[in-house]
């Protein structure tokens, strides 16, 4: 094609930095010289909504799916989707909807726009999943155990993408005994972290056991994350201390991490997509210690002795306490590989440049 590729990215808000992040990195990375991209999103309210408007490109507000109930006017609603696809003469759609909606894609299938969307989770819980991966074109799945476990069908569609991180923001960081709120440490103290959006299967409590059992009164650990959640206020609730600090939601976790020896991230059973901020962690330089499932598999797979049985606390215990006991240099050792690793194989670069090819065979 003469012209400029005109791409859609799909989301409905912007309330966390999670998928938003990952949207703005595409959106700004892009070849501008190929791609023409704009963001659609259902309002724009969010804390993260702000720096999205900072690209400088056409962002929606519009409705891009429809409620499934009443059943007899939902062509109706699906022809409105259809509508606004066709007056934009979108080229591609790659959407970042978390949810099993299909009538996104019916709309761009009606349109004749060719459809992708990213598979974010390992949630599976209805047909709808299958009618919206039958009507894409292409279907991106961030960890191989999504590939194995619902693709298995559909590997003619299904592309295998982790996701990347960008490691000129994300860099080694230098060590710091203080937040930015004030909360001060000692050097000898052992401060770990775990960055999550604090629902159940994160497995919080795991961490907080754990640390419970080693009973070293110099370990802290860090909670960054909404605690105002019902699973948060619960957390807080039964593990609050001197030595546990619910911090919080945070848009820029880095001064976070620079305080932390140690991420840990004890997702439970159900698994991870891909859990971006443990790769965030491991740009920064900081050793990760994760649940042996999904997701954490994909990332941590060569550090095999940094990863624990799933909701088991002395496994995690464990692995603590066999990290913290290994020479300072050892350490210093482990936690640069894991920084070397996710430059060679999730850079945000190659995430972009793997996203092109994909779309440059759409169209």
């Amino acid at each position: 094609m003469s012209r400029r590729i005109k791409i859609l990215f799909t989301i409905p808000n912007f309330d966390t930095a999670g998928s938003g992040k990952v949207v703005y990195d595409l959106v700004s990375q892009l070849d501008k010289n190929k791609f023409q991209a704009e963001i659609c999103c259902f309002h724009n309210k969010g804390a993260f909504f702000k720096e999205i408007e900072q690209l400088g490109v056409p962002i929606h507000l519009f409705k891009f799916t429809a409620d499934y109930k009443p059943f007899i006017a939902l062509p109706i609603r699906i022809l409105r989707i259809y509508k606004f696809f066709k007056k934009h003469e979108f080229d591609v759609i790659h959407s970042w909807h978390w949810s099993s909606d299909f009538t996104e894609a019916l709309a761009a299938k009606l349109a004749g726009v060719p459809y992708v969307y990213t598979k974010k989770a390992m949630g599976w819980g209805n047909k709808a999943w299958l009618w919206r991966s039958k009507l894409s074109t292409k279907i991106i799945a961030i960890n191989k155990a999504m590939v194995a476990r619902f693709f298995e069908s559909m590997t003619n569609k299904t592309i295998l993408l982790p996701l990347g991180v960008n490691t000129s923001y994300f860099q080694p960081l230098e060590k710091k005994l203080e937040t930015p709120e004030g909360l001060a440490f000692k050097n000898e103290d052992i401060v770990i972290i775990t960055v999550a959006n604090l629902v159940p299967v994160k497995g919080i409590e795991v961490l907080l056991k754990a640390v419970r059992t080693i009973a070293n009164d110099d370990i802290h650990v860090l909670v960054v994350g909404d605690k105002k959640t019902a699973y948060g206020c619960q957390l807080v609730n039964d593990f609050s201390s001197n030595n546990v600090h619910f911090l919080g939601k945070k848009i820029d976790v880095r001064p976070y991490l620079s305080i932390a020896d140690i991420f840990v991230i004890p997702t439970l059973s159900k698994g991870e997509g891909m859990p971006i901020a443990a790769m965030e962690a491991m740009a920064s330089q900081r050793i990760v210690l994760g649940s042996n499932v999904s997701g954490i598999q994909d990332i941590l797979l060569p550090f095999y002795q940094c990863m624990f049985e799933t909701n088991d606390v002395d496994s995690l215990a464990n692995t603590l306490k066999t990290v913290l006991s290994i020479p300072t240099e050892e350490k210093m050792k482990l936690a640069k590989a894991m920084r070397c690793y996710v430059e060679e194989e999730l850079s945000i670069d190659k995430f972009i440049k793997s996203h092109e090819e994909v779309y440059l065979n759409l169209v």
